[in-house]
């Protein structure tokens, strides 16, 4: 049961937005204080990264932990109670499997995929760079191989 009238609900909704978003923009700058230069919104990859880092082939995602599924049981039980539940259910349900096939896809086309939820973003950035510096680490490694091979 929906507990805000229809145009509240309206409001609320149309407030949410699919890029630049808090949890990006927090990312974002911790990247570039840190040095690392990036793409946002990368059109040129499948899924639309929200963060692109061409250099290492690093393909970045900030997801919502509604929209995207985080908890995914606890979430459908909940959605089942509440109005248009086929609706967010079937919806949430795709965009679960449009981020495994977006991975996939990516992953064979030789990208590091990184997938962060919202809250995890803005409780602790830092741990975030962490393990954005350890897939730069990797990649640098990677290309460090091929280079020395190649001589």
């Amino acid at each position: 049961m929906d507990n805000h009238s229809p145009e509240q609900r309206h409001r609320n909704m149309s407030a949410i937005h699919s890029s630049d978003t808090k949890a990006e923009i927090a990312l974002r700058k911790t990247l570039y204080h840190k040095g690392y230069r990036y793409r946002k919104n990368f059109k040129g990859l499948p899924g639309k990264p929200d963060i692109v880092m061409t250099r290492y082939k690093i393909a970045i995602f900030c997801d919502s932990e509604f929209f995207h599924g985080k908890d995914w049981d606890t979430l459908h039980d909940k959605l089942l109670k509440s109005n248009n539940s086929d609706f967010w259910i079937k919806k949430i349900s795709d965009n679960i499997e449009r981020d495994g096939n977006v991975n996939r896809t990516l992953r064979s086309m030789g990208w590091h995929v990184i997938r962060f939820w919202n809250r995890d973003i803005l409780k602790n950035p830092d741990e975030c760079l962490r393990t954005i510096e350890e897939a730069v680490s990797e990649e640098r490694m990677d290309t460090e191989e091929i280079w020395f091979t190649n001589q």
